[in-house]
């Protein structure tokens, strides 16, 4: 199960979404099999746990509700705009809607890929887009709805770099519902706390034992594995990181430096905007450094 647990719920339910969407006609079907993949998530996470100590809620579960349901609002809300956003912009006639809806979905992800990423780089370079970019990094351990839970400015600045190119070339409505369960599937794995093994399936997707090393605490160790689906990116970014020797320890994710970041989900949508007086960085335990030293992949 740990083998196949990563393939068998992303190609499953995007395979599924295919198959309601191209095949049934029933796009709002979707909400329901994403409710589903958030559950059967959560299952997996406790049969099988990466750390078993985060599977303990700390009382984030509502804040981390709160996240979802806004976030997931917003990108409902985009959708429905894609017919009023398309009279606004040139119509180009560049997407190929005679090609297979799979295939359709399949350049939707590589090109919004790209944008997500490119944008999840520049707020780990940009003072501004940090502070709304480290809602999400407040996290103290991971698991799959933390995949969800981003400051609505920030998701709304990642929907735009990820959609903005596929809206020039028309994309259609039915692609962009996909494409947004697709991208809610792939947060599922990205953060799971399940202690899945991928083996080279890592060089092909930026699941969680990729992805788990982006949320270091320790200052800018974490500033590597930014893609959200393909690793291709970090590896042309130069930021590509793989650590098998090493196993997270339970307090390794946050952010090292603000300790004490809010928890409440009020709290977060507002502390971008107050002042705050930054602490050292949490200093790299001895194991981390010793990995770090012996293995940076190009």
């Amino acid at each position: 199960m740990r083998l196949i647990y990563a393939p068998l719920f992303f190609f499953g339910y995007i395979a599924l979404a295919l198959w309601l969407v191209g095949h049934q006609h029933r796009p709002l079907w979707l909400l329901a099999l994403l409710l589903a993949a958030i559950l059967s998530s959560r299952l997996g996470e406790a049969l099988m746990p990466y750390k078993p100590a985060w599977n303990q809620h700390r009382k984030q579960g509502p804040r981390d509700l709160c996240h979802a349901l806004v976030n997931e609002s917003l990108n409902m809300a985009s959708i429905a705009c894609i017919p009023l956003l398309a009279s606004w912009l040139p119509a180009t006639g560049l997407w190929p809607g005679h090609w297979p809806l799979a295939l359709q979905l399949l350049l939707a992800i590589v090109l919004a890929d790209l944008g997500i990423t490119l944008v999840h780089y520049a707020s780990h370079r940009s003072a501004a887009l940090w502070r709304l970019h480290a809602v999400h990094h407040s996290v103290t351990r991971l698991y799959g709805f933390n995949g969800l839970m981003k400051h609505p400015l920030h998701q709304v600045l990642e929907t735009l770099g990820g959609t903005f190119a596929l809206l020039l070339l028309g994309l259609p409505q039915d692609v962009a519902m996909l494409l947004a369960f697709s991208v809610s599937i792939q947060l599922l794995l990205q953060h799971s706390n399940v202690d899945m093994r991928i083996g080279w399936l890592r060089h092909v997707f930026a699941w969680a034992p990729v992805h788990r090393l982006h949320h270091f605490k320790y200052g800018r160790t974490g500033d590597v594995n930014f893609a959200l689906f393909l690793p291709l990116w970090d590896r042309l970014l130069g930021t590509a990181l793989y650590l098998p020797g090493y196993a997270l320890a339970d307090d390794d994710v946050g952010i090292g430096d603000r300790p004490d970041y809010p928890v409440a989900y009020l709290a977060q949508l507002r502390e971008p905007w107050r002042p705050g007086q930054p602490t050292p960085p949490a200093p790299l335990p001895a194991p981390l450094r010793q990995a770090l030293a012996e293995r940076m992949e190009p």
